[in-house]
């Protein structure tokens, strides 16, 4: 039988299954509509100035993405827009980008970092990210991805070690960020930076995260896993090595469709050999502007069904209990449960695979967080 009520008290679940007698400060009847708990899109670069239409267009055309990064192009070119933008202007456009994903049902936003590259840019991108906060009425979950790729006129060795050593445990310190996350490719950082940068990252007791197997095999997902990652993300050239890898240490596949779609020409994730080893697999937008412009976690999931063949239950687990787990392993959201954070969406559908079956066309008829209406 479905749960009929729900109490909250100091912005957490206190109990369901009410009974009407009960006092209350505040009553709400949801007329029998779906509740479902606030959405969790656990990867993005959402604060970024500028975008990267000419690219696109370019690779309509026959570009190569990895191509248009080894020419100074691709992520350079956001970094080089970003760190032009002054602090409100910043600020003003990453509203904009995330609005969308808060007007569907986000109530937990994690954002990366990288778009910077230098000090003072990484410190406004994550000092923009803390202020979205309270403007949203959403969780923001900030990454520090100072290893993101490399900048111009700079040799990749001694900028790691700036980022791992300098960088990173200013960004502790200063209580910007906790987590930390590595672009592994052939275009990025190796797997002795990943060895560099997560060694540094452990001592100072951050959560870790690697972008891992998206343009080719490197062999970043075992090692990421192997650290006891939080995550990996991307993973269409994984291995099966590399699904033993994250079973055994339980980390979490991210996996982003949106951008593999966009790219185009990528094989699938390993759909199949991440369900039978029981891998957790989360879902989401990976909001950027070279190659995920698209601000929605809903065709995100939507997206993972039709393109890998996630089953519903899978993408709707995807964006909320899995995706909180991908940033935390202790996360008090991503469900409705007694002590959770009481983070939930009240939903005009029949059922909840109705957001997946037409993922434009529905909003939360009412949207919480911490118990407050949005």
């Amino acid at each position: 039988m479905p749960v009929r009520s729900m109490a909250v008290a100091k912005g957490r679940i206190a109990a369901f299954g009410i009974p009407p007698s009960a006092q209350s400060r505040l009553r709400l009847d949801a007329h029998d509509r779906v509740i479902l708990p606030g959405l969790v899109d656990c990867h993005t670069h959402a604060v970024f100035a500028g975008d990267r239409l000419d690219e696109y267009l370019a690779r309509l055309a026959g570009a190569d993405y990895a191509g248009q990064n080894r020419a100074g192009g691709g992520i350079l070119s956001t970094v080089a827009a970003t760190r032009r933008a002054p602090f409100a202007e910043l600020l003003d456009c990453s509203l904009k980008h995330v609005a969308p994903l808060v007007a569907e049902g986000v109530t937990t936003l994690e954002i990366k970092s990288g778009y910077g590259l230098d000090r003072d840019s990484e410190i406004k991108i994550l000092k923009v990210a803390a202020a979205m906060g309270p403007i949203l009425k959403t969780r923001i979950v900030p990454t520090f991805m100072g290893a993101h790729t490399v900048p111009a006129q700079t040799e990749r060795v001694p900028y790691l070690a700036w980022v791992a050593d300098e960088m990173l445990p200013d960004v502790v310190a200063s209580g910007l960020a906790r987590s930390v996350d590595i672009f592994v490719d052939s275009i990025a950082f190796t797997l002795a930076d990943l060895d560099r940068l997560f060694k540094r990252a452990s001592a100072l007791s951050c959560r870790l995260h690697a972008h891992t197997d998206q343009l080719g095999h490197t062999g970043a997902t075992q090692q990421a896993a192997h650290w006891g990652a939080c995550s990996c993300d991307h993973l269409e050239y994984a291995h099966p090595e590399d699904v033993e890898a994250l079973a055994q240490s339980g980390t979490v596949a991210v996996l982003l469709p949106i951008a593999s779609s966009f790219l185009g020409h990528a094989p699938p994730p390993p759909i199949e050999a991440l369900r039978q080893a029981g891998v957790p697999i989360a879902i989401a937008s990976d909001l950027n502007p070279g190659t995920a412009p698209v601000a929605s976690l809903l065709w995100a999931a939507a997206t993972s069904i039709r393109l890998w063949g996630l089953t519903p239950s899978e993408a709707l687990i995807g964006i909320t209990r899995h995706a909180a787990h991908a940033l935390d392993p202790d996360a008090d959201f991503g469900t409705l449960a007694v002590g959770q954070s009481a983070d939930f969406g009240i939903w005009d559908i029949p059922r909840p695979e109705s957001l997946l079956y037409a993922p434009a066309s529905h909003r939360p008829a009412m949207s919480f967080f911490r118990g407050e209406r949005r």
